[in-house]
């Protein structure tokens, strides 16, 4: 590195942190939020209910994320002391231990679905090119690595260039999804809407349907914090969660569109049967070859410019975790043009590990979809967490000397909707969950020996063990054929 660093690990002579406008910060929740997630809507729900199970599922799903946007709204306000949201939020209401483990969860939970972005382009052009398969075989991991390693280079050339970047394709891709409801709508058949309406046999009863749906709504609202995360970077503190709220609306609004009128084109047993992208499917029935086309060119700018978002705010909670001394030196180092690099190249190095081993899954797409899932819902449940804890706190009244009620409600409402939807992902996803979490508290040893401080409290030694245990127990399972991924 050409720049004379600091003893700190960053860059003498830096310049300050990139200053970003609402607009950018709004573009980067909805740049963060509209990735793959969006484009297999149609399959995964109707594989798991019908219309009347999707509206509730919906309702639930955009009532939770919605109060847990607020939380990150309120928390941007009561603690603006606090940068990289989820993470800092974790360590500030329970500790260092938890919050490493909210660090390490969020950045893997990010790196596996840096992967799914990948495995879904390979895939649909997968559907021309044969030798691609699903987007997991030898080939279409080799080209998906040369895009990683292709994005780290561009993001090493500077943050702002990246944001800024970021922000013409999160426009570039809104277009063609908007289309798409546009066109379902125009082609809607209302006999096909009602016959979808309650289901068909396989989908069990109501209440398993919207159960079933849970993990598939969690991943498509990831990013609903992306402006929290990057909140160092914000021209003014209170554009932080107006851009988190402002972005959410947008993208719900779409999502839920994109899910309803597809019961409308096709029944819901053949839309379960289409190959990602399903949305691509759904339209070719409506209008024909090109409303396919139309859709695969759309995912794939959507899906590199959700990239784009994703690896930014991965390698900035890494980053800004060891500034804070809870991950490892060699994290902490940035350069002149503020692009945290090792945090970046461990980012990168992690999704190129996972995307090796989709060669050996069988369903590689929807398992990297819900683990990333389950991997968020630990750092977005303390998050929640330690938001009912300020209400409840010394100092929780407002301005006007009056109790924060309306927090308080929101902040238990948000973490309820979180302990559920863990309920909701089952015991395979939680297991493998520790699988991944256990290993990484290395990583913490390695931060603690490097400051001479004592390795866990009695506190952190139970949490140590119980993940531990977790972990253990979810490899036997593996082992043993109890869960399968």
């Amino acid at each position: 590195m050409s720049h004379a660093e600091t003893s700190d690990g960053t860059t003498a002579g830096a310049s300050p942190a990139v200053k970003l406008t609402l607009a950018t910060l709004t573009m980067m929740v909805v740049g963060s939020m509209v990735g793959a997630g969006v484009f297999s809507l149609p399959s995964r729900f109707a594989q798991e209910t019908g219309v009347a199970g999707a509206l509730i599922a919906w309702a639930i799903a955009g009532a939770g994320m919605l109060m847990l946007a607020f939380v990150f709204q309120a928390l941007a306000v009561r603690r603006p002391d606090l940068d990289a949201g989820v993470y800092a939020y974790a360590k500030a209401g329970f500790g260092e231990y938890l919050g490493f483990f909210s660090a390490f969860g969020y950045w893997a939970s990010a790196c596996v679905g840096n992967v799914t972005y990948w495995v879904l382009i390979m895939s649909t052009i997968g559907a021309i090119w044969p030798s691609l398969g699903d987007g997991d075989t030898l080939l279409a991991v080799v080209l998906s690595s040369f895009g990683l390693w292709a994005f780290f280079l561009l993001i090493r050339r500077g943050v702002k260039e990246a944001a800024a970047i970021n922000r013409i394709v999160t426009v570039a891709k809104i277009v063609p999804i908007l289309v798409f409801v546009i066109l379902a709508l125009f082609f809607f058949k209302a006999s096909v809407f009602a016959d979808n309406f309650g289901g068909a046999d396989y989908a069990g009863s109501l209440f398993n349907q919207v159960r079933g749906t849970m993990l598939a709504t969690v991943f498509v609202f990831l990013g609903v914090e992306g402006a929290s995360v990057y909140s160092r970077h914000a021209k003014r503190r209170e554009d932080v969660g107006r851009a988190t709220i402002l972005g959410f609306l947008s993208v719900f609004a779409v999502f839920a569109s994109v899910t309803i009128v597809s019961y409308g084109i096709m029944p819901m047993a053949e839309i379960a049967e289409l190959r990602q992208p399903s949305m691509a499917g759904v339209l070719e029935e409506a209008v024909g070859t090109w409303g396919k086309v139309f859709v695969s060119v759309g995912l794939i700018v959507s899906v590199l410019g959700a990239y784009l978002a994703w690896t930014l705010m991965a390698a900035e909670v890494l980053f800004v975790a060891a500034k804070d001394d809870d991950m490892p030196r060699f994290l902490r180092k940035a350069t002149s043009e503020d692009v945290p690099v090792p945090a970046l190249l461990m980012t990168t190095a992690l999704s190129q590990v996972v995307l090796v081993v989709t060669m050996f899954s069988d369903d590689a797409f929807n398992f990297a979809l819900d683990l990333t899932s389950a991997l968020s819902l630990i750092p977005f449940l303390l998050a929640a967490g330690f938001a009912v804890k300020i209400a409840t706190g010394p100092g929780s009244e407002d301005v006007a000397g009056q109790s924060t009620r309306k927090e308080l409600v929101i902040a238990v409402i948000a973490t309820l909707y979180m302990a559920f939807l863990l309920f909701a992902a089952g015991l395979k996803f939680v297991l493998v969950s520790f699988i991944i979490y256990a290993p990484a508290t290395l990583l913490f040893i390695k931060a603690r020996r490097e400051q001479h401080r004592r390795l866990f409290s009695p506190r952190e030694a139970v949490i140590c063990a119980v993940s531990i245990a977790g972990a253990v127990v979810g490899v036997i399972a593996l082992a043993v054929g109890w869960i399968e991924l």
